[in-house]
């Protein structure tokens, strides 16, 4: 989405919650600009995002720029402090970060969106805004602005940065494809004729299917976030989806025994080949924390039929995200 000004108001201070790394942040009175990113690290499109921010911080931070992350999560599991700071340390994030289980923050914001930025000046005002992904220059332009506006500043300021994946030039080439699904019963797109909620249930696939519908087949126990494999189901849960897209993502939760879960991936009804995701080797997804798994990386984005098979007791899955941008014909 374009960048939003808006009007003079001053931002509301981050309070409310739990300050996961680095002290806590006034807004006002520090003298310095400020870029507050809400994200959640299950979040496809925030996890896009974040290296143009890691690398804002890098840059400026030495200019003046104060960034803070605020991680509003989407799941249940996200207000859990220990699985944010790891995935804090996992992705190299060394600015403050405060965990917003609550969502005191969000409401303070009136936010909507995962992800989504606010750009504040010197004096604490809230000066514009930027909801999702793209935009990159204009977001670094509009912080080198805030960051001129300080008492005494004198430049220069670095280049903007180049853009950190193909499909973030300029011509590259989006398409409309599946939308986020979510798995289970609150929020699902879920196409099986009888559903039982929150106790396990064996589930029949009839074969026939929807584009961007879900289909379970096997023992589940369907609840408002999830859909998981039933401890001592006796048959393969599978789950199946003819999805539209490029890249394709899954949450996924593993036993809360604390043993790791496996899922295997079949495309077109066949082991998943050389477009298998970064998380999946020899055809298997290994599940040992909370978190967004790779399945798929296509470099193109086309019509699949998906089949997730598994054993394993406990494991959980939450939601399916597909990416869109490709890179512009002649990169």
């Amino acid at each position: 989405m374009t960048h939003e000004e808006t009007g003079p108001v001053y931002a509301p201070e981050l309070e409310g919650g739990e300050w996961i790394q680095g002290d806590p942040v006034a807004i006002r009175g520090s003298g310095r600009p400020v870029l507050i990113d809400f994200w959640d690290y299950t979040c496809v499109n925030c996890l896009r995002t974040l290296p143009y921010v890691t690398e804002w911080h890098r840059k400026y931070a030495e200019h003046g720029l104060l960034v803070v992350g605020v991680h509003t999560p989407e799941f249940s599991f996200g207000k859990n402090p220990e699985h944010v700071r790891r995935a804090v340390a996992s992705l190299g994030i060394e600015y403050p970060v405060v965990l917003d289980a609550e969502f005191k923050i969000w409401q303070a914001y009136a936010n909507r969106y995962w992800p989504a930025k606010y750009f504040i000046d010197v004096s604490g005002k809230l000066r514009a805004h930027h909801t999702g992904e793209g935009g990159y220059a204009e977001s670094e332009q509009a912080l080198q602005a805030l960051i001129s506006e300080q008492e005494g500043f004198s430049g220069p300021l670095p280049e903007l940065m180049a853009a950190v994946r193909p499909e973030d030039e300029t011509g590259a080439v989006c398409y409309r494809v599946t939308p986020e699904l979510y798995c289970g019963l609150a929020r699902g797109n879920i196409g099986n004729m009888h559903i039982v909620p929150d106790r396990p249930n064996r589930y029949t696939d009839l074969g026939k299917h929807v584009q961007g519908m879900l289909y379970y087949e096997g023992d589940w126990i369907l609840q408002a976030e999830n859909a998981a494999r039933p401890y001592g189901a006796r048959r393969t849960s599978r789950m199946h989806l003819d999805y539209m897209g490029a890249d394709l993502n899954l949450v996924l939760h593993p036993p809360i025994t604390g043993e790791t879960g496996e899922l295997r991936v079949l495309v077109d009804g066949e082991p998943v080949g050389t477009i298998a995701g970064k998380d999946v080797r020899d055809g298997v997804v290994r599940v040992d924390t909370p978190r967004m798994y790779s399945l798929i990386c296509n470099g193109e984005v086309e019509q699949h039929m998906l089949t997730l098979e598994s054993e394993s007791d406990g494991l959980a899955a939450f939601a399916f995200t597909f990416t869109s941008c490709v890179a512009p014909p002649d990169a």
